[in-house]
This record gives structure tokens, C-alpha cells and sequence, in this order.
């Protein structure tokens, strides 16, 4: 193996990793932050490895470019801002959205922009773009643990760099040709077996080191999307608020976006009962006061009660969740089929369409929290509304 990193015959991805960052630290090229175990690893150089993307034609000629947060890219973020190109940052572990832009202050000094591509900078010199910001990314930069000259990538074991650039590709923002470059040490350069790598591994294009520019000319198909059978509902939507938004759009456009753990749920599901509750959800909407559904659509005020939760009413523990930046094309009716999805059905909803906004009516204010959570990211009609508990909560008896 190049740079001393030796791997076993039949080495898993965990291997490799374990392998590289031991390497790291115990050559002395690992940077902080240390240690590099269980991290895209800084390292000694990487800065001078960042440096050499300034001379990729696929570089000068980007105008939008995707740049992970992590510490050894950093040079490439200054680059891009140097470059006056468009910066956009992965949100850390995606938590609140998507992307970041990078917006450096008018008449920026090159201080500000060295700090603006720090993780520092990236807080206090950004604006979040979502599901609905329209980004077109013309080239990607992703860290890794290990690569190899075909172009395999592997990371750090939790599937982020994968999973942004299936989202990316759902949403639109990159395309099959997108180019994808990976800065990393050369020991970080070794020989991986095609057969460790699954469907939703991102490969890369181009591998930038301290000493070498390596043009992969990977032939391997990049992720098409996101592969929802292959997703952990418990882990990645738990764990991605953006993601259950983009769920939800792409079952609206008609997508299969069954999840891992729900197809052994398909099959062991009763069909009859499966009829029944389909059955009964469509009496409710068909029943529903005509006058009431009416009017919401009309964007004016109304109240809908949940009729299974009036016996909860009493218990003076109600919290409210504030729903704002509704479209003024939406209905109440797309709000509350998003709401069911969510698994954040409320027990009233009073929706002012008129102002824009809705507020839903909790049992308590775990039940309440737990909604806002459910709801984080929630794009409705090219908006991505905003969901927080209401500034005044009202006690109910």
C-alpha cells in the first residue's frame, strides 16, 4: 500500500478506516483535531493539497460549489471564496436543513474571508438555502478516510457525504456529470475492493494530495437519488429533519418511498385491516363540515377539532405550535395531510391562511416538542415554513 498504510486480504470498510487513522497518528501527520479516529482526518499538508484544485478546469470554470465543513477542506472553502464563486456548506450532520450559504460581508479583507471558511466563519457568515433554494452546484468537495485511484471513496461510517449528494441529486442541484473532488493525505490513497462499495456510495472524479493530482476516470455510476429502501427510518429520518420534508415531496410527485424497516411492516400487515383504516381515513375527509373546509381553502379562519381527542381537552396541559411562512396557495388541507405524515396530527387546528399561518393545538409539551421536531424543514408549496412553540402558550380547561 502507498504511504505505508498495509490492508489484509479482505479488508472491510471498517478495517480501512481503522487502518488509516492508526496510520495518522502514529506517522505524526495527523492535525488537529485529534485524535483523527472516527473523523474526516486533518493532516499535515492539506492545506498545500487544497491549493492545487485552483488548477482544475473543472474548478475555474464552477460558479456554485459544494464544500464539506470538514477541517481539512478548509483551503478549498477559502479558495472558492478568493475565487468569488458561491459557497454553499452542508448543514453539521444536516440537522436544520440542508446547505449553508457562505456570505462574506460587502468588501471583505482576506482576514474576514480566511474566516469566513473556518467553522467559525461558517456561523456567522451564513444563510441557510433549503429543499426549495434552487442551488445549482457545478462541482462537489467531500472529505474521506480512504480512496483509492479508481475513484472508490469510503468515509467516516456515517453515511452524511453519501446521503447530501443523494439529496442533492433529488432536489435537482447536481447532475449524473457534476464532477466530485476528495483532498487527502497520499497514505490515504490505497487499493479498495469494488465489492465493499453499495449502491448510495458516492465515488469521486478527482483526488487531490500534497504531492499528486490523480484524475480517477471512474466509469462507476454516482447515486441516481435517494435509495428510500435502503434507509433506516429510525436513524437517518430521526437523525435528518430535511429528510422527512424531502420524503414527503417525493411520495407528492408519486415516488415508492417505502423505508427498510417498513417493508417487513408490508408484509406482515393484515390487508383487510390496511383496507379498512384506508376506508375509514377517506369517510373522515369526505365528512368533515363542508363550511369549514370551505373557508380554509379560501384562505379565512377556521377551527378544526379532532373529534377522537375532545375527551383531553380537560387536562389544562394544551401547548401551541406556531406554523408561519405558509404560501398563500397552500390549503389547509395540504398542511394537514403533511401533518399525518409526520406523525404530528394536532389536536385542533386553527388555520388563519390569511395571515399566512397556522396554529396547532398539542396535549402537553413533550407531545408539542416532539411535533416541532417531526416538522423541522417542512417545504410546503416552494416554501420551507416555520415551526416553533408559540411565543404565548394558552392553558385550556
Amino acid at each position: 500500500m502507498e504511504g505505508g498504510v498495509r490492508l489484509r486480504a479482505g479488508a472491510s470498510k471498517e478495517d480501512v478506516r481503522q487502518k488509516v487513522w492508526d496510520y495518522l497518528e502514529a506517522s505524526g501527520l495527523a492535525e488537529f483535531p485529534r485524535p483523527v479516529h472516527r473523523r474526516i482526518p486533518n493532516f499535515k499538508g492539506s492545506h498545500q493539497a487544497c491549493c492545487s484544485i485552483k488548477e482544475l478546469d473543472v474548478f475555474y470554470r464552477a460558479s456554485e460549489i459544494k464544500v464539506d465543513p470538514d477541517k481539512p477542506l478548509e483551503g478549498v472553502r477559502l479558495a472558492a471564496l478568493q475565487a468569488r464563486k458561491t459557497l454553499l456548506v452542508p448543514t453539521p450532520r444536516l440537522r436544520t436543513g440542508l446547505f449553508n450559504k457562505i456570505v462574506p460581508p460587502p468588501g471583505a479583507t482576506k482576514e474576514i474571508l480566511r474566516t469566513c471558511a473556518t467553522s467559525q466563519g461558517i456561523k456567522e457568515y451564513s444563510v441557510p438555502v433549503g429543499l426549495d433554494g434552487k442551488a445549482r452546484v457545478d462541482l462537489v468537495v467531500v472529505g474521506s478516510v480512504a480512496v483509492s485511484e479508481e475513484g472508490w471513496r469510503i468515509g467516516k461510517g456515517e453515511g452524511y457525504a453519501d446521503m447530501e449528494y443523494a439529496m442533492m441529486v433529488s432536489m435537482g442541484a447536481v447532475q449524473a456529470d457534476t464532477p466530485v473532488v476528495t483532498i487527502v493525505h497520499d497514505c490515504q490513497v490505497v487499493d479498495i475492493a469494488e465489492d465493499l462499495l453499495d449502491d448510495h456510495d458516492l465515488t469521486v472524479d478527482y483526488i487531490l494530495t500534497p504531492t499528486r493530482t490523480i484524475k480517477t476516470n471512474c466509469k462507476r455510476p454516482k447515486p441516481q437519488g435517494i435509495i428510500w429502501h435502503k434507509a433506516r427510518s429510525s436513524e437517518m429520518l430521526g437523525k435528518i429533519p430535511v429528510l422527512k420534508s424531502l420524503r414527503y415531496k417525493e411520495k407528492q410527485a408519486g415516488k415508492d418511498i417505502t423505508l427498510q424497516d417498513e417493508h417487513s411492516d408490508l408484509v406482515n400487515a393484515n390487508p383487510a385491516a390496511q383496507l379498512i383504516e384506508n376506508e375509514l381515513i377517506e369517510v373522515a375527509e369526505k365528512t368533515r363540515p363542508q363550511a369549514a373546509t370551505g373557508s380554509a381553502q379560501r384562505g379565512q379562519h377556521c377551527v378544526e377539532n379532532d373529534p377522537l381527542n375532545h375527551r383531553l381537552e380537560g387536562s389544562g396541559m394544551i401547548t401551541t405550535v406556531y406554523v408561519g411562512n405558509i404560501p398563500p396557495g397552500v390549503r389547509v388541507s395540504e398542511l394537514k395531510c403533511a401533518l399525518r405524515e409526520f406523525h404530528a396530527t394536532p389536536l385542533r387546528l386553527n388555520w388563519q391562511g390569511a395571515q399566512l399561518r397556522a396554529f396547532l393545538d398539542y396535549k402537553d409539551k413533550a407531545t408539542a416538542e416532539s411535533a416541532v421536531s417531526s416538522l423541522k424543514g417542512l417545504s410546503l408549496g416552494g416554501k420551507t415554513l416555520r415551526v416553533e412553540l408559540a411565543k404565548n402558550q394558552r392553558n385550556k380547561g
